[in-house]
């Protein structure tokens, strides 16, 4: 086995889990098989995360990290409200979604494990974390382009979540390319026209009073 530091060894057991949770879901995942996509021992990944459920939670943690790393690049946040939107869900459409569906999947099979096992904190932290990722995006993208929206910022990453979330949903079910991509950019549409984003008046320039003393 390699000798790797300890956060290398941390991060490829969960990318290790990520890919067993892909392939047979939450309930057949242990973490015998964990260690086996790994190549290290069991004792290594118990001693790491001794409970099934810490793991889970690293791998939730990794989850919403791949998301911003893989939408992060396409991203001009300059370029306004309305661009990081359409670019980042269509980004994420087609490199987390069309292509991954056992990882979406995965990750309906943890909220459901966490809210079943009575895990609310798993269950916060996956959505919450869902919701920061479009949020801190178009948050940065109004500053970044002098804008403002019509909703929070809050708001907009909750119904974004909610448009996506459905459509995936019906993309499991039925896995059309085609119609999921035209009702993707029809979500797209509602969602800009309801955010509203505008320029934002400058603030106008106070002038100096005079100084009326006589001389």
């Amino acid at each position: 086995m390699v000798y790797l530091k300890a956060a290398e060894r941390e991060d490829q057991i969960v990318a290790s889990a990520v890919t067993v949770l892909s392939n047979v879901g939450v309930a057949a995942m242990t973490l015998r098989a964990v260690a086996a996509e790994a190549g290290v021992s069991l004792g290594t990944v118990q001693y790491i995360f001794p409970a099934k459920d810490q793991l889970l939670h690293a791998v939730i943690t990794r989850v919403i990290r791949d998301i911003s790393d893989a939408l992060r690049p396409d991203l001009a946040p300059g370029k306004g409200v309305e661009h990081v939107l359409r670019q980042g869900v269509t980004g994420f459409w087609e490199k987390l979604v069309e292509d991954n569906v056992g990882l979406q999947i995965m990750q309906y099979e943890l909220l459901a494990y966490a809210v079943r096992n009575g895990d609310h904190r798993l269950a916060h932290q996956q959505y919450d974390s869902y919701t920061s990722v479009v949020a801190d995006f178009c948050e940065q993208a109004a500053r970044a382009a002098g804008e403002r929206c019509a909703v929070g910022f809050d708001t907009l990453g909750r119904l974004a979540l909610a448009q996506v979330d459905g459509l995936i949903l019906q993309y499991i079910a039925r896995p059309d390319a085609h119609r999921a991509r035209r009702d993707l950019q029809r979500a797209l549409d509602m969602l800009v026209a309801y955010a509203d984003p505008q320029p934002m008046a400058p603030h106008p320039t106070r002038r100096k009073p005079k100084n009326n003393t006589d001389d």
